[in-house]
């Protein structure tokens, strides 16, 4: 199992061996991941808008975890499905980076402060037409999280080593608009993680694995997690 600083320094060696980093990215037929992975000939919205996501990554005891959220169940979009804490641009935003710890302090209450950046991950844009910037965070107890119960359901967490497990990347598909949509499913107990998240999950545990390799989650894979309420220390 991977601790944090563990996680951080094959975080920086995977950038360094992709000549990537913020806020340079990477060519535009790598940087450009998302929905059409799986759906080649998927028609994107011509009208693209701006988002970022922070992956919180916590340092538990044992190994690391990824802060999730589940939306509220009255949004009118993607009511009621796994996110990351995030959320489209503002203009008085400076940067992506700024976006995403806007939008966590928003809808969890996490500090920005708390929040160590250390990089970002490809671009993912949905079939939706927003351009996501995933922000990478490593986040340390103590700190306190509130859900802000417009938009955030409840907060938990689920161990990096889950996410890391290629088995647990599964791939489904449904009828959307007469078509057949394939997307990317992470098999959690307890929620229902899928599309742009788990594609998003994906992309990190690939980027991870490139330098990692796959028997950094052999012995066994705990998918429980840290479960939290909407209002809790998570210290």
């Amino acid at each position: 199992m991977l601790t944090l600083e563990e996680f951080s320094d094959a975080f920086a060696r995977a950038i360094a061996a992709a000549g990537d980093g913020i806020p340079k990215e990477r060519s535009s037929a790598v940087t450009r991941r998302g929905d059409h992975d799986l759906n080649p000939g998927m028609e994107l919205p011509e009208k693209r808008r701006p988002a970022s996501v922070l992956v919180p990554i916590i340092g538990r005891p044992g190994q690391p975890t990824i802060l999730l959220t589940q939306r509220s169940a009255d949004l009118p979009h993607h009511a009621g499905q796994v996110s990351f804490p995030g959320g489209r641009a503002e203009e008085t935003d400076v940067d992506a980076i700024d976006t995403a710890l806007r939008e966590t302090e928003e809808e969890i209450g996490l500090d920005r402060r708390h929040v160590e950046v250390i990089g970002r991950l490809d671009t993912y844009v949905t079939r939706t037409g927003f351009v996501v910037t995933p922000i990478v965070g490593l986040v340390r107890p103590p700190f306190e999280v509130t859900a802000d119960p417009v938009e955030v359901a409840s907060i938990f967490e689920v161990p990096l080593s889950f996410v890391l497990d290629r088995a647990n990347h599964q791939r489904h598909s449904r009828e959307w608009q007469n078509m057949i949509r394939h997307f990317y499913v992470l098999p959690h107990p307890d929620q229902y993680i899928w599309g742009a998240t788990a594609g998003m999950l994906v992309n990190l545990a690939e980027f991870l694995l490139d330098v990692l390799g796959d028997g950094v989650t052999a012995g066994g894979v705990d998918a429980s997690g840290v479960d939290g309420n909407g209002a809790n220390d998570a210290g």
